[in-house]
Order: structure tokens, then C-alpha cells, then sequence
């Protein structure tokens, strides 16, 4: 195996999103640059090994001793893994550069892409008029608490939407909500969806619950001897369809008019 360490944060980003089952990395990252990836073959392994990266450490993985590894503070915000025996690499190659930079981490950044993603799954999967996907960072770690806007067509629009979002390629892991809201509806404005799911939603008619869907070691809510799967909740909080041309009409002013007023008195009323 090859480590490296520090490299281009789209190494990273590929390596952390749900890159399509088949496609390689390599060509992900080469897609979004517009340029093939630059490799070098590494000295040990033979692996392609990116050019830029600041520290390769090149080995090998065989059975035998093991060492406590753990606990890692991870993307929930909660020590999710615990302390455990894992294998030894047996480093038989070091290259790295002068004064090598290594990158910090935020999950800011996974939001948006993995939201991306889970736009293209919905368009493949034929569901249309799709307005716009959203991870919420902060509230949900960009995995459990997922966002999309629809401008709703036919019955049951809303619940197709929720569910192939929920379970997709790109959203499958580790999920926990999936907010549907209509197309008036900001889904990266937290205080926008969480008021069309008070005034939109019937907690009896409008939350689908799955179960055994698929989790992992770091669900802090799932007890340790019952990792792997968990449940799901999706929120359908758009206008029912059969009646959503005689809904009560919105009293607040609009969005453009809002962010108009925003911009001019932003100084007084900060």
C-alpha cells in the first residue's frame, strides 16, 4: 500500500465522497480539474502515486502483530470509534519533500459536493424538476440531515423525491432525515425548512419511517452491538398535492424583497 500525506484537497475530496461504484478516483479528480491526475510510479509498491503529494509513506499490511489504535474524534462531532487492535503497515519506502505542508480538515466543504451528488442520482433516477439538494453541515455533520426542493408535478412526487434521495448511491451511508420542501422553500436556509416542516407537514400523514438501512461503526445513536443499520425519517413538508392551489396563501414578503431590504439596512439592523 502507498500512504500519502498531504496532497491536492481534491485527492482528499474523492477519496471522502461517494465517487460512482466503478470509476476511479483518479479519473473523478480529472473530470472536475480538466486534466488527467499527475502520477508518479511509486519505488516499492508500483502504485500510481500522486505527483504533488508532500509525504508518500509506501509499505505493506500482513497478518500478525496488531496495536491499539483509537479513539478518533470523528465527523459526528462525537469520539465515534473506539479503541481497538488493528493491523501493522511495515513502512519500506519514504519520499517526501523539503519542509513538507500538511492541510488541515473542515466538513464544510463535503456539503455541497455530496449534495451534488445526490442531484445527479435523482435526475438519473427520473425524478423531475428538481430545485435544489442541501446537506446541512453544521446540524447534520453533512450526512444526516438532507434537504431537497421540488416543484412538485404529480401525486406522489414529493415521496418519490424523499425516497430515491434517501436511498441513493450518494446519500445511502449513514443518513438519518430527508426533508422534502417546495420550490419557495431555500434548503440551505435552516430556519426556512424547519418552518415548512412546522406548517407544511402532519406528522401523521407526511413522516415515512425505513428501516435496516445502512449505517456504520460511527452512528453515535446506534448501541455498539447493533452497528450497521439504523433507521430513516422522511418529512414530506410541501403542500399536499391534491389541494396545494387552495393552500393558505404565504403572508411574509418574498424572498427577493426580503434580501433587498437585508442589503439596504444591514448596518442598523446588525
Amino acid at each position: 500500500m502507498a500512504i500519502s500525506v498531504g496532497h491536492d484537497p481534491l485527492i482528499f475530496l474523492a477519496g471522502a465522497l461517494e465517487v460512482p461504484y466503478g470509476v476511479c478516483e483518479y479519473d473523478f479528480i480529472g473530470g472536475i480539474q480538466g486534466e488527467p491526475v499527475d502520477v508518479i510510479k511509486g519505488e516499492f509498491t508500483g502504485l500510481p502515486i500522486p505527483a504533488t503529494a508532500e509525504i508518500v509513506l509506501e509499505g505493506e499490511c500482513v497478518p500478525g502483530p496488531e496495536k491499539i489504535e483509537g479513539p478518533f474524534g470523528e465527523w459526528t462531532g462525537y469520539y465515534g470509534s473506539s479503541s481497538r487492535p488493528e493491523p501493522i503497515v511495515k513502512i519500506h519506502n519514504v519520499m517526501h519533500r523539503i519542509d513538507p505542508i500538511l492541510l488541515g480538515y473542515t466538513r464544510k466543504w463535503r456539503a455541497p459536493l455530496k449534495a451534488a451528488l445526490v442531484w445527479d442520482d435523482l435526475e438519473a433516477a427520473g425524478v423531475p424538476d428538481v430545485r435544489g439538494v442541501w446537506y446541512h453541515e453544521a446540524a447534520g455533520a453533512a450526512y444526516l440531515f438532507l434537504v431537497v426542493s421540488i416543484k412538485q408535478r404529480y401525486p406522489g412526487h414529493a415521496r418519490q423525491a424523499g425516497l430515491v434521495a434517501t436511498e441513493c448511491h450518494a446519500a445511502a451511508y449513514l443518513g438519518r432525515y430527508t426533508i422534502v420542501v417546495d420550490d419557495d422553500i431555500d434548503p440551505t436556509n435552516l430556519n426556512e425548512v424547519l418552518w415548512a416542516v412546522c406548517t407544511r407537514s402532519d406528522p401523521v400523514q407526511d413522516i415515512e419511517i425505513l428501516r435496516r438501512c445502512w449505517s456504520g461503526p460511527l452512528d453515535p445513536i446506534i448501541p455498539r452491538d447493533q452497528k450497521g443499520f439504523n433507521s430513516r425519517a422522511i418529512i414530506d413538508a410541501t403542500r399536499p398535492y391534491e389541494w396545494k392551489d387552495t393552500f393558505p396563501p404565504v403572508s411574509r414578503s418574498s424572498r427577493e424583497l426580503r434580501e433587498r431590504i437585508l442589503g439596504k439596512w444591514a448596518e442598523k439592523l446588525s
